[in-house]
């Protein structure tokens, strides 16, 4: 069964209702400049609420890796998602590793190639020049089946409740990503979009 991760937490209720809704990772925005940040303290307080078997994320663009590392230990996330321009090495870090890549043609089939064996799966979302995620926009899935070529793909970039399905069976990809298309405001989500999506990506079987 396909796995869902709902990015973008920043409050309890939220992250619990994603838990109970049987979402299988939870994202955590530790980019400052993303109205879907929220502090490693305030993460962590989640985190430590949370119910067993659902993984943590924490989203990084750009970050030093001594930032990171701290961010880690101090929060307890299980994985890291790296956002932004990060090179093949600097993709070598403490825990398991997801390199996002913001897709604009097939040449991006090329930069994904670059990550193969140095991560444990690539989250491909939509580009836009000024957005790091969270765009909201759906890049050409046929990129996105290609890609599956170099190991796991992640697909991101304009989900919502009402195409989920058509994505999952266009792409079959390893899990899917959202985080704007379940939400009610920037920051908030929608608790109904929210199951909707989840209920709806795993009831397409492989």
């Amino acid at each position: 069964m396909i796995k869902v991760k709902i990015c973008g937490m920043t409050n309890l209720d939220d992250a619990m209702a994603a838990a109970d809704f049987g979402a299988d990772a939870l994202g955590f925005v530790f980019f400052k400049k993303s109205p879907r940040y929220i502090s490693p303290a305030n993460a962590k307080k989640i985190i430590k609420k949370l119910p067993p078997f659902v993984l943590t994320v924490g989203v990084f663009v750009n970050e030093n890796k001594k930032s990171i590392e701290e961010i880690v230990l101090q929060t307890g996330i299980n994985i890291i998602q790296l956002h932004g321009d990060e090179t093949p090495k600097a993709c070598k870090l403490s825990k398991p590793a997801i390199k996002a890549i913001r897709v604009k043609s097939l040449d991006s089939l090329e930069i994904i190639s670059k990550y193969r064996d140095k991560v444990s799966a690539f989250l491909l979302d939509a580009y836009t020049p000024e957005l790091f995620g969270g765009t909201g926009q759906i890049f050409n899935w046929d990129i996105a089946v290609e890609a599956r070529q170099f190991g796991r793909v992640i697909l991101a970039g304009g989900l919502t409740p009402e195409n989920i399905e058509k994505a999952v069976r266009f792409v079959y990809p390893y899990a899917v990503d959202v985080s704007s298309g379940v939400e009610a405001e920037k920051g908030k989500k929608d608790h109904k979009k929210m199951k909707l999506f989840i209920e709806r990506a795993k009831s397409v079987s492989y």
